[in-house]
């Protein structure tokens, strides 16, 4: 391997030499082909090469990030109880409906562990998809959703709602500590790249489903793309994102994938929590 090149960058090379085709075009206009690796034979003079599909690297963790079901509408008067001091609402009937078509969706793949958060919407979304494949899902509590301070309980809905001078000032600052008592950015990312760093640590070689939150989903995301703060915020409710996992770099697979929840393309994003 050249020192000087990313480990990432010498699979990439050879995932292409692997799937260089050289075809042979005959004196009777006939056509024949041959794959291989690495240093190719002169076998005519043309050569093509095929897009190739996407595997990951060997040591690699892919893991599939399922933001929970759509959850429990917050009433004026009746806050969500709170768990580790964040509001704690179960899935509505809505957010169950989507958790089955999840569990029925992801049951078609090799799936090799499930992971929740300490917050039973994360779990309830993940049952139908334990109850169908048989696996027992690990809590890692890193990957709860940000704290949102002094709106725990669901008041953020309401005052997202209202229109609330701090909840502008969020949104136009793309800071959740503009949030009385609020997570701050740092803390938020920290927590969330360890939480990941574990998962993938404990699966190398493995396909994992990660069932946590709008918040986490975008601040992943935002992380591997490198982007604005609240750039992918608003992933559906029972959406499916994807990242794969390298010692030395992570890459994005796929954002806010929703085909097993509706034919048509979702427009519209879901609010947080």
């Amino acid at each position: 391997m050249n020192p000087l090149t990313p480990p990432w960058a010498e699979w990439l090379a050879s995932r292409f030499q692997q799937w260089s085709t050289i075809t042979c075009t005959g004196p009777d206009g006939g056509r024949g082909g041959w794959a291989g690796r690495g240093n190719f034979a002169v076998l005519s003079d043309q050569t093509e090469y095929r897009q190739h599909k996407f595997q990951a690297p060997p040591g690699a963790t892919e893991i599939l990030l399922v933001r929970h079901g759509e959850s429990a509408p917050h009433r004026e008067g009746e806050d969500f109880p709170l768990v580790g001091g964040q509001g704690d609402p179960p899935l509505a009937p809505e957010g169950r409906e989507e958790a089955e078509r999840v569990g029925a969706r992801l049951a078609l793949e090799r799936i090799d562990a499930i992971y929740v958060t300490t917050l039973r919407r994360t779990a309830e979304t993940a049952a139908p998809l334990a109850r169908m494949t048989g696996l027992v899902p690990t809590v890692e509590p890193d990957l709860r959703e940000v704290h949102l301070g002094d709106w725990e309980g669901g008041i953020y809905r309401k005052r997202v709602v209202e229109g609330h001078p701090d909840a502008m000032r969020m949104m136009r600052e793309e800071r959740w500590d503009a949030i009385p008592g609020g997570e701050k950015a740092e803390d938020f990312e920290t927590r969330v790249r360890a939480g990941i760093e574990r998962v993938a640590a404990a699966h190398p070689d493995q396909r994992v489903a990660v069932f946590t939150h709008g918040g986490v989903v975008g601040e992943i995301i935002r992380q591997v793309a490198n982007s604005r703060a609240f750039a992918f915020i608003g992933a559906d409710n029972g959406s499916i994102s994807q990242i794969v996992v390298m010692k030395d770099r992570w890459i994005i697979r796929r954002f806010n994938d929703t085909a097993h929840l509706s034919p048509t393309f979702s427009l519209v994003p879901e609010p947080l929590t």
